[in-house]
């Protein structure tokens, strides 16, 4: 066994235990060196749930650092997550609670997302929700930027329910990774009662949505933020991603109103 790996076990034990400053390594001899690698060795396969719980508490500390960074970057941009008239929100304008989606109509994992936004929309009637139109796939399937500029132009020109029906309509096909027709988005924007032939370019929102959500470091759709409008702080931003539940949105509700 080599230093190297005696450093990370020795590493990984100060963790577990909780110790809140490491101590000089002590130099061993090369035959104490082999011994105590035995031994360690021996040990680990005597109790590997040690180093499950380990690489837990490990996986649970850069969880945590991650919220920290994407805390500090949600409170930089605060005015462009809550205030840009240019997206759509439905809820309350005085509500405490912020729930911001970046999402893309072709994303599977927005599509699974949505049901779970609905339940949340439901049970949170005093919760602002604020849907940022992302089309990151727009440059794979062209009815990802075109269900987005539609998006925005019922937005403008029919309101938040309206929207909020365009949104769910959409999703409601099923139809993502592709799938998606431009007779899908006619359809939901029949549904929510714009029936304009013509859309607005809402490019300049879409690229503002884009260049903010690089800020933030999002990596993907969904991203989703749950925030208090006024007072936010670390300890009370959320920022969730990938397969997302109402329990964890409802969750994350909770500790941004407290």
């Amino acid at each position: 066994m080599t230093r190297t790996t005696l450093a990370a076990l020795g590493a990984a034990f100060s963790l577990f235990a909780g110790s809140a400053a490491a101590a000089p390594a002590p130099i061993f001899t090369p035959e104490q060196e082999a011994r105590i690698g035995e031994i360690a060795a021996d040990y680990m396969l005597a109790h590997p749930e040690i180093l499950v719980q380990v690489s837990q508490k490990l996986q649970a500390q850069q969880q945590e650092r991650q919220q920290k960074m994407y805390a500090l970057s949600v409170m930089e941009n605060q005015e462009a997550l809550l205030r840009d008239a240019d997206t759509p929100a439905y809820g309350p304008e005085n509500a405490k609670v912020a729930v911001i989606e970046f999402f893309d109509y072709q994303c599977i994992w927005c599509s699974k997302l949505a049901p779970e936004i609905e339940k949340a929309m439901k049970a949170n009637p005093d919760v602002r929700f604020v849907f940022k139109e992302w089309p990151i796939f727009a440059g794979k399937w062209a009815e990802s930027e075109q269900a987005a500029q539609r998006g925005l132009a019922v937005w403008k020109a029919k309101g938040a329910q309206a929207y909020v029906t365009y949104h769910n309509s959409i999703y409601h096909t099923g139809h993502a990774e592709g799938e998606l027709t431009a007779a899908d988005i006619d359809a939901a924007a029949k549904a929510a009662g714009f029936t304009d032939n013509t859309t607005p370019d809402n490019t300049a929102a879409l690229e503002r949505n884009d260049a903010l959500a690089q800020q933030l470091g999002l990596t993907g759709t969904p991203g989703l933020i749950i925030m208090p409008v006024t007072g936010a702080k670390p300890g009370n931003i959320t920022v969730l991603s990938g397969g997302t539940t109402a329990a964890q949105i409802q969750a994350a509700i909770k500790k941004a109103a407290q």
